[in-house]
């Protein structure tokens, strides 16, 4: 039975992660549910984003290339108004640093005070509510060649603000694209590479922190990561292909649903 969750918590893991639907709220209503006691809950949930991530890597790969690349040019020939990819990877430096400094610094109390159910409802509620509010008044005219410093900025601020569960990083920082003007898909795509800096930091510090390897169940970390990574990027394209024709509202519908019955279970049962 725990084989079949772990590949369980891995699907939901991929899907949510890019679906603006919040995958750490899903993860945490499923480690409620079945009371689940893997070995190391956060790890657990940390290995299936860093499943994700390369879903990020492997669908973004020339992407990324172009970014680093990018990047190493621009510590040797500053041409940032000229050069697209240096431009972009110095966008998602700024936009990741809101994410790092406050998930570096109030990790422990984000888990400690803000892993609730109930906050889970209410964050699904309120982004759900805010879709319908940025589809309405957004001008969706701009695309990743057009960002700049202060949408970046803006952009990881919310991404910061994702750290809550059930907020949802892809939906928050699509919203706040949206409200820079950007496109949905565009946002969405500023959104996937923003990430993914930010979940290997997040991995790279559940592996520092991890006290003993021994107590990990291999076969079922594997099963999930493969899981995850699998539906990851099945998402990441969904996604992508779906904002370039439709707009959130399907999402929003779905996160009032879903928040709306986590809190009758949670009053009622």
């Amino acid at each position: 039975m725990s084989y079949l969750l772990a590949i369980f918590a891995g699907l939901i893991q991929g899907i949510t992660e890019f679906l603006p639907i919040s995958s750490s709220g899903h993860l945490l209503i499923f480690h409620d549910i079945f009371q689940l006691d893997f070995f190391d809950d956060k790890f657990f949930d940390v290995a299936l984003h860093l499943a994700t991530l390369l879903a990020v890597v492997v669908f973004f790969k020339k992407d990324i290339e172009k970014i680093i690349r990018g990047f190493f040019s621009s510590l040797f020939n500053w041409n940032l108004a000229n050069n697209f990819n240096q431009r972009l990877a110095w966008l998602i430096i700024i936009g990741t640093l809101p994410a790092v400094f406050f998930g570096y610094f109030f990790d422990d109390l984000i888990t400690a005070y803000l892993r609730s159910p109930y906050l889970v409802a209410t964050a699904l509620i309120i982004v759900g509510l805010l879709f319908f509010v940025a589809e309405k008044i957004a001008q969706k005219t701009k695309t990743i060649q057009e960002l700049r410093p202060l949408d970046a900025l803006l952009m990881g601020l919310a991404q910061a603000v994702a750290l809550i569960p059930g907020v949802s990083r892809s939906g928050i920082t699509i919203i706040a694209g949206l409200g820079r003007k950007l496109k949905r898909e565009e946002a969405a795509r500023f959104s996937f590479l923003l990430s993914a800096p930010v979940i290997f930091g997040a991995g790279l510090k559940a592996l520092i922190d991890l006290g003993s390897w021994s107590a990990i169940n291999w076969p079922v970390l594997i099963l999930s990561f493969i899981a995850a990574a699998i539906s990851g990027y099945l998402s990441i394209k969904f996604l992508i292909s779906y904002l370039s024709r439709y707009s959130l509202r399907v999402f929003a519908w779905y996160r009032l649903a879903v928040g709306g019955l986590i809190l009758l279970w949670l009053f009622f049962f």
